[in-house]
């Protein structure tokens, strides 16, 4: 029952569903299509646009009842290949359409190149489709399956393609299970199945790719999460997981906050750690970087993220980025600070978090610094508040010490009056400084004046010793406000001191570190000076050589500002954010000493790398003379003993004798010719100078060149499957000579009477083949030396050669796109592996493979 779409008809977007495999042969085309049989029985229209079964006979079976498109058939390079026929299906106009293998390269000649922009059309047409894709193939993750596989997948999709699916369903399985599915023979044929388990299909990778696609799903989920509350104005945070953050300050608690919060994270499945430090932007931090640096570094051991966030209000911002990652919970360490600094001071950071946590639970650790009388902090400049709040000191603690001693009025003589009225005009400097205690030291003789000093009620004295007495108040009160006050700013400066003194050797020990020094050296100058972004620029084109940005942007109302500071004659140093004052300045030259030193340093060994190859050609010549003083003599006077044996005329030969003597010439001018092309294409290879001629090669015809050269034509040698494998892009000759080195040195170390296997088998993008012999194996240890110039493990015999062989295998192959690598052969023996660009990856394909799936 096809739908109505004409043009009078409501249109509609066709919805997508997505069966996202963790890995190929987990069922993901098993499960499409079960599902597309339960929509059939409800009575919608389905077609089959495009199925894979791979030979799978329960996939296969699946496919009954149901109607499946004839495919449309292209010519490519003189070969035939079957495609989905989209225009077909366009015009037949079903209900839901399967469409196989979403990554697709479609072969040229129709209307789109990749498959997804096929159903990208067919869902503009309004038509429901059902469909399939790997992990592996998502573009965000090629390069990281790269890494873990060692195999480029080449056929992507767009990430948005997949997230824009209005149903998507993660296909998985457990790596052993898999493994198990594919020795039964469910996945591949049996003559794949060896290959594949040893390669892609291991334990390793197929848990590593496992945990790629459940983490871009549950990331999905939290997408879709995030978009349904925004739409629903829903700020409340939502606990669906626990993610956990820990307030780091620098102290030394540090590490016990973070045991801690780890542990609440552990306790649920999947919880998140995060560690937020954050910075005033009011200059250098009093916070130690070196146990920042620690702290840090458990952080990221226990699996968890680390982030610095500037911020002058700390409660605010760390509630901010708490809400900003969904947290559920936030661990703080209670105050170090002592009772009488929290009376002084009022309320800590802790209770002020606590009171605007709202839905965050926030968890107060106890630790053995805790309440360890730490004295109000005077390193720091007099922020506005505190200033406002020193001010209204000044006038409230005088008052407060007047209704209390008036109290005491009889019992309590002047001296003790005037003693206490300082004892407050001190605290009042600790507090707000000296313009708050100036104004508490006015107040308090006012008031000392006015009800302690007969005639009390009144601002006359009548006593001359009373007037003394309150000068002397005055005078006492303004000095040691005074004192206390420079203690005050000098105690600021040494902390400032000491934090430079701190900074700076940390940025010393970053360079003489060494590796990643500028990097290291960019970040601690945005943390330091509570910066948003550090670049470092040429002076001439302004190109970045560096650059390191914050996170979060500035507070609003505050527009970011650019200082400059010359690093060297070439480069500058440019800093985004607020204002800096001259001391930050001058602190700031001394950083950007060290960048310079630090650049210098990578611009010598930048110079020292250009020099190693240098070094690396040098110490090949002198091998090179010490290793063929012999090897190219031994042929040479061999061929000259024969030639002028047989042109002497003092001896008579007879036939047999010449025969052998012109085999030996022929024989030692062969070995002599050969050296001499191995020793010149190396020379080609160290120098980058070997030219490069590639072409659309088949190894089952490449194969009987290289024999053709071998020494022994009657080597018994056994080539499998090389027909059945795509050709590959190579230089044929250069790639006659790998594989003659190779199956060489099988012939030199094989078992006696043993035959030499070459095989091959065909991975996606890349056609391996396998030289196999029964020799004695190469240790582990010993498996990147034979692929040295002039190694011959294990050879006594400097008749063998110069030891060429795998090191100019290894390089030529190198210099086609392939590799080299060896392997232990099953029961014994060596397995040289030599891994070729297939020339059409999107070409034919050998059962057990296609376009779209991993290699097997």
């Amino acid at each position: 029952m096809a739908r109505d779409l004409t043009p009078g008809s409501a249109h509609r977007r066709g919805r997508l569903r997505v069966y996202l495999g963790s890995a190929p042969g987990v069922g993901k085309t098993y499960r499409m299509l079960d599902e597309a049989r339960r929509r059939r029985d409800r009575g919608a229209d389905v077609v089959v646009g495009y199925i894979e079964c791979h030979g799978r006979r329960h996939t296969e079976g699946m496919l009954t009842g149901l109607e499946v498109l004839p495919r449309v058939h292209r010519s490519y390079r003189d070969a035939d290949f079957e495609e989905m026929d989209l225009d077909t299906l366009l015009t037949r106009r079903p209900a839901v359409v399967l469409v196989d293998e979403l990554a697709h390269t479609n072969i040229p000649g129709g209307r789109n190149g990749k498959r997804w922009q096929d159903v990208e059309e067919l869902l503009d047409a309004g038509i429901d489709v059902i469909t399939t894709v790997n992990i592996q193939h998502l573009e965000s993750l090629n390069d990281v399956v790269q890494k873990i596989t060692g195999i480029p997948q080449r056929e992507t999709v767009p990430d948005e393609v997949v997230r824009r699916a209005d149903q998507l369903e993660l296909v998985d399985m457990a790596p052993q299970a898999l493994r198990r599915r594919m020795a039964h023979g469910n996945v591949y044929k049996a003559e794949k199945v060896d290959a594949a388990l040893s390669n892609y299909f291991r334990v390793g990778n197929l848990t590593a790719l496992r945990e790629l696609a459940l983490l871009w799903v549950a990331g999905r989920v939290d997408e879709g999460l995030r978009d349904y509350r925004a739409s629903h104005d829903i700020d409340r945070v939502w606990e669906t997981r626990e993610r956990v953050v820990v307030a780091l300050t620098g102290g030394p608690e540090g590490e016990t906050l973070i045991r801690r919060a780890a542990r609440i994270a552990d306790r649920t499945a999947g919880g998140d750690l995060l560690a937020v430090h954050i910075t005033r932007s009011d200059g250098l931090a009093g916070a130690s970087s070196g146990a920042l640096a620690q702290q840090r570094q458990l952080v990221e051991t226990l699996g968890g993220g680390y982030h610095v966030v500037v911020g002058d209000d700390i409660p605010t911002a760390l509630l901010a980025f708490a809400r900003a990652h969904d947290a559920t919970q936030l661990v703080l360490g209670t105050s170090r600070r002592g009772r009488i600094t929290r009376f002084l001071t009022g309320p800590g950071i802790g209770e002020t978090t606590v009171d605007a946590s709202e839905d965050i639970d926030v968890h107060m650790v106890t630790h053995e610094f805790t309440g360890r009388g730490r004295l109000p902090s005077l390193g720091r400049r007099h922020s506005p508040r505190r200033t406002v709040a020193g001010l209204l000191a000044g006038l409230v603690v005088p008052s407060l010490l007047t209704v209390v001693l008036s109290q005491f009025h009889e019992t309590v003589n002047l001296t003790t009056d005037a003693l206490i009225f300082q004892l407050g005009v001190v605290v009042v400097a600790l507090l707000g400084g000296a313009t708050s205690a100036l104004v508490a030291s006015m107040v308090a003789s006012l008031l000392l004046n006015y009800f302690f000093i007969p005639p009390v009620h009144a601002f006359t004295i009548g006593e001359t010793n009373n007037i003394i007495a309150l000068v002397v108040f005055a005078a006492v009160a303004l000095t040691v406000s005074t004192v206390v006050d420079h203690a005050n700013r000098l105690t600021a400066r040494a902390a400032r001191a000491t934090a430079e003194a701190e900074t700076l050797s940390t940025l010393a020990g970053s360079v003489l570190r060494g590796a990643d020094a500028l990097p290291a050296l960019l970040e601690k100058s945005r943390t330091a000076f509570g910066m948003h972004a550090v670049a470092l620029l040429e002076r001439t084109g302004g190109e970045v050589l560096a650059a390191c940005d914050g996170e979060g942007e500035p507070e609003p109302g505050q527009p970011a500002e650019t200082t400059e500071v010359p690093v060297g004659a070439d480069a500058v140093l440019v800093l985004t954010g607020r204002r800096l004052p001259a001391a930050d300045q001058r602190v700031l030259t001394a950083f950007a000493a060290h960048v310079a030193a630090a650049l210098e340093r990578d611009r010598l060994a930048v110079v020292a790398a250009e020099v190693e190859p240098i070094k690396a050609a040098d110490r090949m010549r002198t091998a090179l003379l010490a290793a063929v003083s012999h090897d190219l003599r031994t042929p040479l006077a061999a061929a000259l003993a024969s030639v002028g044996s047989l042109r002497s005329p003092d001896v008579e030969f007879s036939p047999e004798d010449q025969a052998e003597l012109l085999a030996t010439a022929d024989e030692s001018l062969v070995k002599l010719t050969r050296l001499v092309d191995n020793l010149l294409d190396m020379s080609r290879l160290q120098a980058g100078a070997l030219t490069l001629h590639l072409a659309e090669t088949h190894l089952d015809e490449i194969l009987p060149r290289a024999l053709d050269t071998l020494p022994d034509p009657y080597a018994p040698i056994q080539p499998l499957d090389l027909e059945t494998v795509p050709p590959v892009l190579v230089d044929p000759p250069l790639l006659e000579r790998v594989l003659a080195n190779v199956i060489t040195n099988a012939l030199r170390h094989n078992a006696p009477g043993a035959p030499v296997l070459v095989t091959a088998s065909h991975h996606a993008e890349r056609v391996e083949l396998r030289v196999i012999d029964r020799g004695p194996g190469i240790a582990p240890e010993d498996r990147d030396r034979v692929f040295l110039p002039f190694q011959r493990l294990g050879d006594t015999d400097n008749t063998t050669g110069v030891g060429l062989g795998l090191a100019l295998s290894r390089g030529l192959a190198e210099a086609m796109g392939g590799s080299l690598e060896v392997e232990d052969t099953p029961g014994g023996g060596t397995t040289m592996l030599l891994t070729l660009p297939a020339a059409h990856p999107a070409g034919p394909h050998p059962v057990g493979t296609h376009p779209g799936e991993a290699p097997a």
